[in-house]
């Protein structure tokens, strides 16, 4: 087997690629409320940083450029189990443009100390109807490899939760 330069360097250029993630969602609601979603902190606790069987202890957001948000959310160990741990996601907003970005860095206590750049563009699709595109740039480490595909997942579950903090369903009792 003989390798040249060339391959050597082609896969050398794929390993130090900064990982990048990218999802979407379409919401059938004006660009405005997706907005003010994410910055609502009784509204953003119920889907920001929230997993399936996790629940957020602690939501606190000063939305403005410059200004921080933590948000604390408690997990089961796994499955069954009871143990429990807490997972605290902070950050600092970078660019607030109502109705249509959110751009902040994102620190995951214990996961890396660098912290990872996060673009929320809202991209209007008429008076009731928006997408949502979010970018999540994770460097260029090994663990940002070894995390991308949880990430994506994560953020895919998080834009599934968000609409369904826009549209709860409603119950009807009879009596």
């Amino acid at each position: 087997m003989r390798l040249t330069v060339s391959g050597l360097s082609s896969d050398k250029t794929r390993m130090s690629s900064p990982v990048v993630v990218r999802v979407s969602h379409r919401y059938t609601a004006p660009a405005e409320r997706v907005y003010d979603a994410w910055l609502t902190p009784w509204q953003a606790s119920r889907f920001l940083f929230r997993t399936r069987m996790g629940t957020v202890m602690q939501c606190e957001i000063v939305p403005e450029v410059g200004g921080s948000f933590t948000v604390i959310e408690r997990r089961n160990a796994a499955e069954g189990d009871e143990s429990v741990f807490n997972v605290m996601h902070t950050g600092k907003y970078l660019e607030l443009t109502r109705p249509t970005r959110i751009v902040f860095d994102l620190n995951v206590l214990g996961s890396s100390d660098a912290p990872t750049r996060v673009s929320v563009d809202i991209v209007p699709a008429g008076p009731q109807a928006c997408e949502v595109v979010l970018t999540h740039e994770m460097g260029d480490s090994n663990y940002a490899r070894a995390v991308e595909d949880v990430t994506r997942r994560g953020w895919d579950g998080m834009l599934d939760m968000l609409e369904r903090e826009l549209f709860p369903r409603r119950i009807s009792v009879n009596f």
